[in-house]
């Protein structure tokens, strides 16, 4: 058991170990204002980020991203529920969907300006506008997916809707909808950094753009390090609630993984 945690461990661990220590090396003897040595980014890393921005900045960055992605998620798995039950209404909503998806949400940001003001509105918005699609399609797809012998079984069995719809309908399509969150996370993290840069007063994204304006190149690198640790935490405690709430997916497949 610990050998295999420790295998995982250094799995994991091994290619980031190898990348910090190739640009380490790269930058040790670099004299270009553009390109600094990565120690000397790590050594403003505390004093940018952990001497007031870190309530300032990044917790309102936090914040909008939280709120666009569980709206998101709210949105996606209820309309994907919907569309992937009825077989008329995905053909009626299809064409309309494909439209809307084939849109960039960085291309909305002025419409979005317009309608809801430059506010944290419009921030989570944007993030809305990107997170959906992944969730709602996956969503759709796993709603579909469901067998339709458990299906009839359910009916026969005179189970209510609503049973039908969290032990049966969600509970079936759960692995595809946390396969969508998984891919509207990075998508909401990319779109956090990208409204911040438009009309705000706050937040990493716009941070970052005003170290660059200003040319405080090491505090600018400081920040793309920040969201790509960001990014990571906030994948691992995803990882962790899946991993909890697929619990039985994974018994169901070792099962028949045994019995094969």
């Amino acid at each position: 058991m610990i050998v295999s945690i420790a295998r995982r461990a250094l799995l994991a661990l091994g290619l980031p170990a190898v990348l910090v220590t190739l640009w380490w090396v790269a930058t040790a003897n670099s004299t270009s204002f553009f390109w600094p040595p990565l120690p000397e980014i790590l050594g403003t890393f505390g004093e940018t980020w952990f001497s007031g921005r870190l309530a300032a900045d990044v917790l309102p960055s936090l914040l909008r991203l939280l709120a666009g992605y569980l709206i998101a998620l709210a949105l996606g798995v209820g309309l994907g529920t919907a569309i992937g039950s009825s077989a008329t209404l995905r053909a009626v909503v299809e064409p309309v969907l494909e439209f809307f998806r084939a849109i960039p949400p960085p291309v909305l940001v002025p419409i979005l300006i317009l309608f809801a003001g430059i506010g944290d509105w419009m921030k989570v918005l944007v993030i809305v506008s990107g997170c959906i699609w992944p969730i709602l399609l996956n969503t759709v797809e796993g709603v579909r997916g469901i067998d339709e012998v458990l299906r009839d079984t359910a009916r026969c069995y005179r189970m209510r809707r609503s049973s039908r719809l969290v032990h049966l309908v969600l509970r079936g399509a759960s692995p595809q909808i946390a396969a969508g969150a998984r891919q509207a996370l990075s998508i909401g993290i990319i779109l956090m950094v990208i409204s911040e840069m438009f009309a705000a007063s706050n937040g990493v994204g716009f941070t970052v753009i005003q170290f660059q304006r200003s040319f405080a190149i090491p505090q600018m690198w400081s920040g793309i390090i920040l969201l790509g640790l960001i990014g990571i935490t906030l994948a691992l405690l995803l990882r962790l609630v899946e991993y909890r709430a697929l619990a039985w997916y994974r018994g169901l497949h070792e099962s028949q993984r045994g019995k094969g």
